[in-house]
């Protein structure tokens, strides 16, 4: 049965926005009047064919996790996908997810599978979330699968969010900082050196090099800034071409700090990803190509793809990964111990959970360090602006006595 989007006005005049299931827009329309409600629009929703891009709101990493957990919650108590799929859209928040699952709900209803239903909205659903859906399915434990998947969007989500707190507050530290000196350059210093100019002393180095400093930034600082952002968008219009891409990603995967940072989150994300979908029964190469999907790094998504190859070719997963260089030996040695025990699943959540542990500590770490050293920087730059400025007045104290 199809769904529609619909708006009405009940009987005080207030207006109600929601999605309905009919036959029809005319049927809609009755079942709205039926409720005491004045349809006032009614039209389909849309669904996108499979690979197109869905429009609207995207879902969240929160709302998907929610739903999911709604879903495994509600499955196993043994309700009709139908059922757990309507109680999921009467109780979401945001008009956009009850939207989007009265769709996917309208597509089972109409004789398609779960899986099939969520591939017409892949930006939502990512290839990941429908291999898993499948994997359930076909082993007829759906309810079991939705358990592990929100338990992996919950995680992976926790993982970036906790990297993204930490990474905070020296951002906003060094933004404060870096503007707080800047309107000493350009609006402070001038005000209180022009009081030198008229003593007409000889000013000391460091005054002389703050007040060409100041003039600088005063006259190019809008310059600089402006260069600055056309560098940025440059920099971002050069990432879409594929070959300076990818050699950019390896170029960061190389850098002493960031490298290691960025090789363990993707490596814990696709070690999950891959530990997931083997453990549901997803083949192999199934399972690495849409794991190589969760990689942000071009390199290390290359390095998936010639392992896929390889593995084709009969070499073992371990061995295929090892070729490519850009994995840590850590989940090398991981995977080979998993393939030659038949505990792979096991090994690989292992090896993502214990990755996933070592970039926070990690981050926890240099985030530790960059604060007390943001903090000694602006002070001692402040520090050389009240130098420069105090130098000459006790110069002229020492005159005057």
């Amino acid at each position: 049965m199809p769904a529609y989007r619909y708006e009405a006005a009940d009987a005080a005049g207030q207006l109600a926005r929601g999605v309905i299931d009919a036959d029809s827009p005319r049927h809609a329309r009755g079942l709205l009047r039926d409720r005491g409600l004045a349809p006032l629009e009614v039209s389909a929703l849309q669904d996108a064919a499979p690979g197109a891009r869905t429009t609207g709101a995207r879902l969240g990493a929160a709302e998907l996790s929610l739903a999911t957990r709604q879903l495994a919650s509600l499955l196993s108590a043994r309700l009709p996908i139908e059922q757990a799929l309507d109680a999921v859209v009467e109780q979401a928040e945001r008009q956009s997810v009850r939207e989007r699952f009265a769709a996917v709900r309208s597509e089972v209803v109409g004789g398609q599978t779960l899986a099939q239903a969520l591939a017409r909205h892949p930006r939502d659903f990512p290839e990941v979330y429908r291999a898993l859906v499948s994997a359930g399915e076909q082993s007829g434990d759906l309810a079991l699968v939705m358990s592990r998947l929100a338990d992996y969007i919950e995680s992976r989500t926790a993982l970036a969010q906790r990297i993204l707190l930490a990474f905070t507050y020296p951002a906003i530290v060094t933004v404060v900082a870096m503007l707080v000196i800047v309107a000493m350059l350009a609006y402070v210093v001038p005000q209180v050196v022009s009081v030198f100019a008229q003593t007409r002393q000889e000013l000391p180095a460091l005054t002389v090099a703050l007040i060409a400093t100041s003039d600088f930034v005063r006259h190019w600082g809008l310059l600089l800034l402006g260069l600055a952002v056309a560098a940025f968008v440059a920099f971002r219009a050069a990432l879409r071409s594929p070959s300076f891409r990818l050699s950019w990603h390896r170029r960061t995967l190389s850098m002493p700090v960031v490298g290691r940072l960025i090789r363990g989150l993707n490596t814990a994300r696709f070690a999950s990803t891959l530990g997931i979908l083997a453990s549901s029964g997803v083949p192999l190469i199934r399972a690495l190509e849409a794991g190589a999907r969760t990689l942000t790094n071009e390199a290390m998504r290359l390095n998936v793809q010639d392992a896929i190859s390889r593995v084709r070719e009969g070499a073992s997963l371990a061995r295929a990964l090892k070729a490519g260089g850009q994995f840590p030996p850590l989940m090398i040695h991981m995977i080979a111990s998993g393939e030659a025990t038949g505990e792979l699943p096991q090994m690989l959540e292992r090896t993502a959970a214990t990755l996933s542990q070592e970039t926070e500590r990690r981050t926890l770490t240099l985030t530790s360090l960059l604060e007390p050293l943001l903090i000694l920087a602006m002070g001692a730059i402040v520090l050389v602006i009240v130098l420069a400025v105090l130098l000459p007045i006790i110069e002229i104290n020492d005159l005057v006595r």
